[in-house]
This record gives C-alpha cells, structure tokens and sequence, in this order.
C-alpha cells in the first residue's frame, strides 16, 4: 500500500524494481513567444483587463514593458502587474529578463532597474482599481549601476511576512548574495516553491536567497481582501504569478512553469 501511495501522490512514475521512482514533471512555457494569451494586466488607476499605454506587448517574440510618450509623459504611479491566468502552488519557475533604455519620467528613484515577479498573489479580480502592489511575495529584479554592486532575486513583501531562521521576518525588503548584473545582459532567475514550505531563489544555479513560511500580514492594508478571500486565514500556500513594471522599460524572452509533485503521504503504521 505504501508504494501504492507513493506512486499516486508522485503523479508521473515508473518502477526500478521494487522502488518507485518519482519523474519529473515536463516544463510549461507560460509565455508563449507569440502574444498575450493567459495573461491579464492590471495597472492602478485602470480596471483589471485594461492594458493601459499598451504597457504590456510581445514584439519579436519578447515580452517587452513599454512606457510610450503619448500614454505616459510621466509614470504617475501607475504601477502594474501582468497576471497569469491560474494559480499554482508547488512548482519551480524559470524566467528570463534584461533591463533596457531609460526608465520613464516621473519614475521613483529606487524604481530605476527595478522590476520583478510576484507569487503567491492574491486574486487581481478583487483587488480596488487604486491599489499599487498586490498581497504577494515578490521576487525582486534589479540592475547594477554603472559602479558599485546591487543584488537582484532580492525579496520583498507587500502585504506579507515569512519566517527566516526559524523567527518571523518582517522588514519589507531583504538583499541576496547574488553577484551584480549590469547593462542589457539577459539574467536567468529560478525559483523554487513549496507552497508554505521552503522558497528558494536561485540565480547562475546558486541560491542567493531561501525562507519559508510565506503569510500575509493582518497589520499592512494591502493584506485586508486577501485575508478576506482566504477566510481570514494568514499561511500562503499558493496564489497568482505576476510580473511587474514599475517605471523602467523591461523585456522577458521565457517564461516556464515546472510542476513539483505533493509529498508522499506518511506510511500507516
């Protein structure tokens, strides 16, 4: 029974004998190359579904962040997210960005190079038109100045807590130890999420960055609908997969989704 378990709580499997052996699940490319299918923006000050200024396109088979003149002669907060169209929980998730050009006018300063990818996010049909971050962990992307040193796969957390060290973790952002990446290069970020268990991220196939316990925040506002549609309860086990623009022109040329099988149940005794 207890190899019956295992196989069925691994999902894919093939058997070494008497061992079950878990296979791994197949990468799903959740940006397709081609156009915006299964992904909905929401930028503040707009309806969710309303891609603003065309913030949000795919342009050589790019998804590229856009600030033009006509629709954003200064940036005016209009912080946006660009949401995948199903949650997910357990997984490993893989995405490809480069910085480039100018950040637009009206940008904040710490917004220069400043980008990123939210999980564990609350549902964006039920977020006020007027809110700028969603209850989410988010993984923080950043570009390195011309001199001196900036992590990126940073942390920070809008409506959120986690655990670090075995005690709750509360400042908003914390730094890697990931090295600087400067200029246009294209920068690999791989996460991996086991739902309220570890977070890992991962940069060049080191971890710069691991916590757990990801939970939303009674105190902090942007935390009051999605602790509503979870019933009040704080743990994070899951949610919505977003990227961000947050002022600086950025492009992604992959973004892909690996599945990671629920843990075995405990055997009976």
């Amino acid at each position: 029974m207890r190899t019956i378990r295992t196989a069925i709580a691994c999902g894919l499997a093939f058997l070494v004998g008497s061992v079950v052996v878990c296979a791994e699940q197949p990468w799903r490319q959740l940006f397709n190359g081609r156009d915006l299918d299964g992904w909905t923006p929401k930028i503040r000050g707009e309806k969710f579904g309303d891609n603003y200024g065309n913030t949000f396109r795919v342009e050589d088979g790019v998804l590229k962040v856009v600030y033009d003149p006509a629709a954003y002669p200064t940036f005016g907060q209009k912080y946006g997210h660009l949401f995948f169209k199903e949650p997910f929980s357990r997984y490993r998730l893989r995405i490809e960005y480069r910085f480039t050009g100018d950040q637009c006018a009206g940008g904040e300063g710490w917004a220069l190079r400043n980008s990123g990818v939210m999980i564990h996010g609350e549902d964006p049909a039920t977020m006020p038109i007027d809110k700028d971050f969603p209850a989410s962990i988010e993984v923080q992307f950043l570009g390195g100045p011309e001199k001196g040193e900036r992590t990126t796969a940073n942390l920070c957390t809008p409506g959120t807590n986690v655990v670090m060290d075995g005690k709750l973790f509360t400042p908003h952002c914390t730094t890697s130890k990931s090295k600087t990446y400067r200029g246009d290069q294209w920068v690999t970020v791989e996460l991996e999420v086991n739902g309220n268990g570890k977070i890992r991220h991962i940069v060049d196939g080191e971890t710069v960055l691991e916590y757990e316990q990801p939970q939303l925040d009674e105190k902090d506002q942007r935390s009051k609908q999605a602790l509503a549609a979870n019933h009040g309860e704080k743990q994070l086990s899951g949610g919505t997969i977003s990227l961000q623009s947050e002022s600086h022109p950025i492009e992604f040329r992959k973004v892909e989704i690996q599945l990671l099988d629920p843990p075995a149940p405990a055997a009976a005794n």
